[in-house]
């Protein structure tokens, strides 16, 4: 399939507005974790992602959902997603964020790796280079000396691999399902799995974070459509490029809500990220890409 440059770059478009909504989905969990289990933040997520979903999708979702033809490939991912999430929450409890990030933007790397074999992609030399600069970036800011191995290293280092792994899944289901199926699926299983374990450990959250529990599930169902949106437009190998923006959101948040100030490691790995971006677009806009 030959995609046109254009269509690439929207698609990087609704990456960077995805990943925008997605450390913003993150910076409520953080406020929400220190005082709610993880399964719980998750199945207020999954609770609400799916109402809204049935509420605009009725019986013909319901009906799409359960006679589609890829229920494996579905549930498989779903699953992948929900053990990369509880895997990465866990580690965070025992390990500095600066490494954790690090750790967990490996991500980007294996999907272009995945992408060669398992989606039959050519990843050209611009898009290693935006993607090498971008990896760089993340380090430089994350500042991840001292990283030693551990329990928590092999947990995050194993998320980011089924992170990787469950956007390869996305890309090859992207043309046979809407977003709308996948997101049915994926957050159905999560609120099944976490829901019992919510029931069983049922910890009462606060006024604020009823509505913070709200806003982590608009953010982070409006993220999942619109990244679904994205990975139709632009290729696997261009969307974990784009992954990195979410670093730079991350640190816009921070320093917005928590008035933390960026080093100035932080603010030059920033500004890698940043510039890999830009590079990616314009290389993108200049010719077609073949996938």
């Amino acid at each position: 399939m030959t995609v046109g440059p254009n269509r690439v770059v929207y698609g990087i478009g609704l990456g960077v507005i995805a990943y925008f909504l997605f450390s913003t989905h993150d910076a409520a969990n953080k406020f929400l974790a220190a005082s709610l289990p993880v399964w719980q933040i998750l199945f207020f997520r999954s609770a609400i992602v799916v109402i809204a979903l049935f509420s605009t999708g009725r019986g013909a979702l319901a009906a799409r959902s359960l006679n589609t033809r890829h229920k494996i490939r579905l549930t498989v991912r779903s699953a992948c997603t929900l053990v990369a999430w509880l895997c990465y929450y866990t580690a965070s409890r025992d390990m500095p964020l600066a490494q954790l990030m690090t750790l967990y933007f490996m991500a980007p790397v294996m999907v272009a790796l995945m992408a060669i074999p398992l989606l039959g992609e050519r990843v050209p030399g611009p898009r290693w280079a935006a993607l090498g600069l971008s990896f760089l970036g993340v380090c430089l800011a994350s500042d991840p000396f001292g990283l030693h191995l551990s329990t928590a290293t092999f947990l995050v280092v194993f998320a980011a691999s089924l992170w990787a792994y469950s956007t390869i899944l996305m890309r090859q289901i992207a043309p046979f399902e809407t977003g709308s199926v996948q997101m049915v699926y994926q957050n159905v299983l999560f609120l099944v799995i976490t829901g019992s374990l919510s029931a069983l450990f049922w910890v009462p959250p606060t006024p604020l974070g009823y509505v913070l529990l709200v806003g982590v599930g608009v953010f982070g169902g409006g993220g999942q459509m619109i990244m679904f949106q994205a990975i139709r437009h632009a290729p696997a190998s261009v969307m974990s490029t784009v992954e990195y923006t979410g670093l730079i959101w991350a640190f816009l948040l921070g320093y917005i809500v928590w008035g933390d100030v960026p080093s100035l490691a932080t603010s030059v790995g920033a500004g890698l990220i940043f510039a890999s971006g830009i590079y990616l677009v314009v290389m993108e806009r200049r010719r077609g890409v073949a996938c």
